[in-house]
């Protein structure tokens, strides 16, 4: 038997898929119906399980690349691999370092759109410490320890800062499955800023810890992008899904 929360899941997706077809042919714009995820450092691409969950009952095919975390040229060709593999316009989202990664891939012709989730976006071969640095120093960056060449967050950071809104059991879990980073990952630079070509979404989370809602903010002007503030901590696609889903919904429709 189907549940209510179920039936009225279903719903709200089926009335989004028409409003997203409605939205395309009103402008006639490009109907993306693919969905490329690309996950941050500390997580890996299960984080965007709940969002992918709603963009497929909205009819939209979704897939989460999984970067090896080890380097950005690494991390863009993972992401091309999927790219490669999508049928038509495509929507590219980002959640934190991603937005570094899809920057770099976003130019790919397939890409209709990019969404960035409290997500870095450096212009080409800008110095994104420095950028950070004009902006207050979020606590989690107090918790990165290094050993073998690799980086991760301790478990106090991860629980209390990187996922600070959600049931510290969940974020134990999420903690344990959490990407370990080269230790020079954060260093490497763009050679382009697809979002200089490409209209682009941003979702300010704006409790994160880890990332400064400041500095989201002015990036998000920066690019003129179409924005979104939520009460989240730095994962809003875990905490805020629906929202998230809601958002890229919007720039699959180009509205």
């Amino acid at each position: 038997m189907t549940s209510r929360r179920t039936f009225t899941a279903t719903l709200a997706a089926s009335a989004a898929a028409s409003l997203l077809a409605a939205s395309c042919k009103a402008q006639n714009t490009p109907h993306a119906r693919n969905v490329v995820l690309v996950h941050g450092a500390y997580a890996d691409g299960s984080s965007w399980f709940d969002v992918i969950g709603r963009l497929q009952a909205a009819g939209l095919k979704a897939t989460a690349v999984q970067n090896p975390l080890t380097s950005l040229a690494d991390d863009v060709e993972a992401t091309r691999r999927i790219l490669a593999l999508q049928d038509g316009p495509t929507v590219l989202v980002g959640h934190s370092w991603a937005g570094t990664v899809i920057s770099e891939a976003g130019v790919d012709p397939k890409v209709s759109a990019l969404v960035y989730v409290a997500a870095r976006a450096p212009d080409a071969g800008e110095d994104y410490a420095a950028l950070a640095a004009k902006f207050p120093k979020p606590p989690a960056s107090g918790g990165l320890v290094t050993s073998d060449g690799f980086s991760q967050l301790t478990e106090e950071a991860f629980v209390s800062y990187f996922a600070g809104d959600l049931d510290p059991a969940r974020a134990r879990v999420l903690y344990a499955v959490q990407g370990r980073i080269s230790a020079t990952l954060f260093g490497s630079k763009t050679t382009a800023a697809a979002w200089k070509s490409k209209p682009s979404w941003y979702a300010i989370s704006k409790n994160d810890k880890t990332t400064a809602p400041e500095l989201q903010r002015f990036l998000a002007e920066r690019m003129k992008a179409k924005t979104i503030e939520l009460e989240s901590s730095h994962v809003s696609l875990i905490s805020h899904p629906k929202e998230i889903a809601e958002l890229i919904l919007a720039a699959a429709a180009g509205a």
